[in-house]
């Protein structure tokens, strides 16, 4: 874990905390060693710091390209483990990159609705979460986001209001589920996890 890395993970539990009395509940089902894959629903632009504190090692994430051309971020987002993704059209060169973050035995944090909800709902599931699993059959670690919208929505202002994260058990995949290898695996994964996070309650 970088300096920066570093950082920036304890800043933003801190803060978290204060400001929205953030808490994650059943941490202890996070895998901490081999390839993991953190599933999580995207309500805001907290998340994917939020989501990263359910994890004792670095996490890599996607972000959008356009952020690298912003002051400081530019610099400071690779620091950060955030793998450039284009939104529009299938990133190619981004699933690679957390494919090959997997194979590495590494953590990745993935959104399977692919942007940020509008109305706070959960949304369907893009076939790239399930494309990643199917490549490396890495253990799926679902988790549900809860408040996060109220506190940042998309196209609104800034609120104070909790934010819980509830994490579900690991998913295992294996090469069975892998069949049929049709054209709706990819989507059948992923709303497999969706699924899962759908199941997530606040306790």
């Amino acid at each position: 874990m970088n300096v920066y890395y570093w950082f920036g993970y304890h800043v933003s539990r801190l803060l978290a905390r204060f400001f929205f009395r953030f808490r994650i509940l059943h941490r202890e089902r996070v895998i901490q060693t081999g390839p993991v894959i953190l599933a999580s629903n995207h309500q805001s632009y907290f998340d994917p710091p939020l989501a990263g504190n359910a994890s004792d090692r670095p996490i890599y994430f996607l972000a959008r390209r356009s952020l690298l051309n912003v002051p400081v971020l530019g610099w400071l987002l690779p620091k950060l483990n955030v793998i450039p993704v284009e939104q529009e059209g299938v990133d190619r060169s981004a699933l690679k990159g957390i494919i090959r973050v997997l194979k590495r035995g590494e953590c990745a944090l993935i959104f399977p609705e692919g942007a940020r909800t509008l109305d706070g709902k959960l949304q369907a599931a893009q076939p790239g979460l399930g494309l990643i699993i199917a490549r490396t059959l890495a253990p799926v670690v679902p988790m549900r986001i809860f408040g996060a919208h109220e506190a940042l929505p998309r196209g609104g202002g800034f609120h104070f209001h909790p934010i819980t994260i509830v994490v579900g058990k690991p998913i295992y995949f294996s090469e069975a589920d892998l069949q049929p290898r049709d054209k709706n695996l990819y989507t059948r994964l992923s709303q497999r996890v969706m699924e899962a996070i759908a199941a997530l309650n606040l306790e």
